[in-house]
């Protein structure tokens, strides 16, 4: 079976707002879903190829759900990184289809803007996602919690943001979180975002 390689993403040193400190611990846990991914899809390979998968075996039921927290995490998280690089633009520049597409869902930069912080500043942990639809084109922000809650199937990712507190809190306290929000905006690759929103879904995103 083929397994999952972790992406680098040693471009991201000297990010503003956001420690080299606090990457490289974020880095180790995103390479341990990549691990979880790979060991979990050997499981259950396994007990496939020995014809013991069954609905009420607790252990087969559990590897089975668990599998899609790991996966979401590890493909959530590429998406976190690939979209942030070091002395970003402060916004997407206007013109661009993404400024476009902004302003015709929300009214304007400034109201996405504050609509996707509000999002990520929910309490409780896990991400902010900006999605196309991929039938009427339209932009929304929407709000994951557990990797594989909450994300509308087949929608096309263009801005993620993690919000757990591991994406943060060696920078920041447990109630700075909106602190980390304008950190994480003075580094989004607009033009990666752009991308996105050009190019047909990628299930993973390259790493820059």
């Amino acid at each position: 079976m083929k397994a999952y390689t972790p992406q680098t993403f040693d471009h991201l040193k000297g990010l503003d707002g956001i420690s080299d400190a606090q990457l490289a611990e974020h880095f180790k846990l995103y390479e341990g879903y990549v691990k979880q991914v790979n060991s979990l899809n050997e499981q259950l390979d396994e007990m496939v190829r020995k014809g013991k998968p069954s609905g009420t075996d607790p252990h087969f039921a559990e590897l089975t759900r668990h599998l899609g927290f790991e996966y979401n995490g590890m493909i959530l998280h590429e998406y976190y990184f690939s979209n942030l690089k070091r002395a970003a633009d402060p916004m997407p520049s206007k013109g661009s289809g993404l400024t476009q597409a902004l302003e015709q869902n929300f009214g304007g930069i400034d109201r996405w803007k504050a609509d996707f912080q509000a999002v990520g500043g929910m309490r409780g942990v896990g991400w902010a996602v900006l999605f196309q639809d991929p039938v009427t084109e339209r932009l929304v922000n929407q709000w994951i919690s557990l990797h594989q809650d909450g994300a509308p199937a087949g929608f096309k990712p263009l801005l993620v943001m993690d919000v757990w507190e591991h994406a943060f809190m060696r920078d920041y306290k447990a109630t700075e979180r909106a602190q980390y929000i304008e950190a994480f905006f003075r580094n989004v690759d607009w033009q990666g975002v752009e991308r996105r929103l050009k190019e047909r879904a990628a299930i993973r995103p390259a790493a820059a």
